[in-house]
């Protein structure tokens, strides 16, 4: 098994087999136009509706828990189906898959916003997140195998990323004029018209696969078994922050999220046609961007966690205001985009991370002097957007190695993977995150706004230490190609 997986030698950017692009791909520029698009919505309907809470729970009578499970209930299975979802995408088809994930995200979408009890719109969330959980990765595998040349690929996925994480920055801001201009189900029904003119573009684009193509078996016993022991372990972190780490329900879902480990392994090492080819793990490069993209993955949604709640509860702003202020994070993103593919020639993967991750490292540190009589101008906005552009330039090389060293094939396979590590390392790295932060405030002298912003200011340096620590591992990563073209 582990000799059809290609080695390191093989990983920078291989192309499709014979140097084009694969036959699902029929109209690239649209393909780029509609993954972007569908990444933009899922990535932003984790937070477009947090803004919208307080009226989701004035409309529907929930509970602060229920409120709780809104979001989480998105999150739980956006992340728990997202392996499941890429591979998915090889086995029948990534038309196929993506127009199915789509629909699927679009009636959930509608089921939601036309909710009439609290448990009805978390249902419809959930849904929404299996959705989701097929888009993100199919999306990924189309632009990675319908760009076969290395710099085009390069400035497409650039382009994915940035779209990704704009729809990540920007959910607080359309939540809010959403909410305010019409109201809180529109945070949803906005899905809709998006959803059908991408099914449209979609079905023009994409062609669907060869009708001698041979379908894989897809291994149910090894989906379900790492589905539960993501979805457990993403539940672990959501109920210790709310109940405490060590309460029995946290400790349970930690449990049997390491028992389905134990069971999805035994698995792949018994049936045919492994979900997860263990020979997967053991090409490094593909590992090591794996493993990167976990640890840094919290540190964003920290990032923006803490100038959120810094700008409405120290600085006084009101929630549409403070989406308002930290809409510049798009720009940053977009910087980061157009620069990360032109470093790519010049400093190769290894570079690339380290440079971006040690700009994002300064930024924050800079934001770590933030303080009660701070101005958002000189104390926020410029390290804010600094921290941003290094996000954007170090998410790239993650994103080409860890999805150009397992072949065509396998390009849901890798999409999965490297979906399901960020998501999971956001969810970890945001709770440890927040959690070191909230036990600084709550021991932390003085009054209430001091201590707060003393907990912010520790919960940013703690990022610093992870984006550090990850510059440090990121010399792992391949270096540039000997003999690659140098652009003049």
């Amino acid at each position: 098994m582990s000799a059809a997986i290609p080695q390191q030698e093989d990983l920078a950017e291989s192309p499709a087999p014979g140097g084009t692009r694969t036959g699902e791909v029929r109209r690239p520029a649209l393909v780029l136009a509609v993954a972007c698009a569908a990444q933009f919505i899922c990535v932003l309907d984790t937070s477009i509706v947090n803004v919208a809470l307080p009226s989701m729970q004035t409309s529907l009578g929930l509970s602060a828990t229920g409120l709780q499970w809104v979001v989480s209930s998105y999150t739980l299975t956006f992340a728990g189906f997202l392996l499941l979802g890429g591979r998915v995408g090889d086995l029948w088809g990534r038309r196929r898959a993506f127009l199915a994930g789509l629909v699927l995200f679009s009636v959930a979408s509608l089921a939601g916003g036309l909710a009439q009890e609290g448990w009805q719109l978390v249902a419809a969330r959930f849904v929404q997140g299996v959705g989701g959980a097929v888009l993100v990765p199919t999306t990924l595998s189309l632009v990675t195998t319908g760009f076969p040349d290395p710099r085009a690929k390069a400035r497409a996925l650039g382009l994915l990323t940035a779209a990704a994480a704009t729809g990540g920055a920007l959910g607080g801001v359309i939540g809010g004029v959403l909410t305010g201009l019409l109201s809180w189900r529109w945070v949803l029904f906005v899905n809709i018209p998006l959803g059908a003119v991408l099914v449209v573009a979609a079905a023009g684009a994409l062609a669907a696969r060869p009708a001698g193509h041979v379908r894989g078996r897809l291994d149910l016993p090894g989906s379900v078994s790492v589905t539960a022991a993501t979805a457990l372990l993403v539940s672990a972190v959501i109920l210790g922050e709310e109940r405490g780490w060590l309460s029995v329900p946290a400790l349970a879902c930690l449990g049997g999220a390491g028992a389905a480990l134990v069971v999805f392994v035994v698995v792949e090492r018994r049936v045919p046609e492994p979900v997860v080819p263990l020979a997967v793990l053991r090409v490094r490069p593909v590992t090591v961007a794996n493993g990167l993209a976990a640890l840094v993955g919290g540190v964003l949604p920290a990032m923006m966690f803490f100038l959120v709640l810094y700008l409405q509860q120290v600085q006084g702003l009101d929630p549409l205001t403070a989406g308002l202020a930290l809409a510049p994070t798009g720009l940053g993103i977009a910087v980061g985009a157009q620069l990360a593919p032109r470093l790519m020639d010049r400093l190769g993967p290894r570079g690339v991370f380290v440079a971006g991750t040690l700009l994002s490292a300064v930024a924050l540190a800079w934001l770590s002097r933030i303080d009660v009589e701070g101005s958002y101008a000189s104390d926020v906005l410029l390290p804010m957007v600094l921290a941003m552009t290094g996000f954007g330039v170090a998410g790239l090389p993650l994103t080409i190695t860890a999805t150009s060293g397992l072949g065509v094939e396998r390009a849901g396979l890798a999409s999965g993977l490297l979906s399901t590590a960020r998501q999971v390392g956001s969810a970890v790295g945001l709770a440890a995150l927040v959690a070191v932060a909230s036990s600084w405030t709550a021991s932390a002298p003085g009054p209430a706004e001091e201590a707060l912003t003393r907990g912010f200011a520790v919960g940013l340096t703690g990022g610093v230490v992870l984006l550090l620590v990850a510059a440090v591992l990121g010399s792992a990563l391949p270096g540039r190609r000997r003999g690659r073209h140098q652009p003049g």
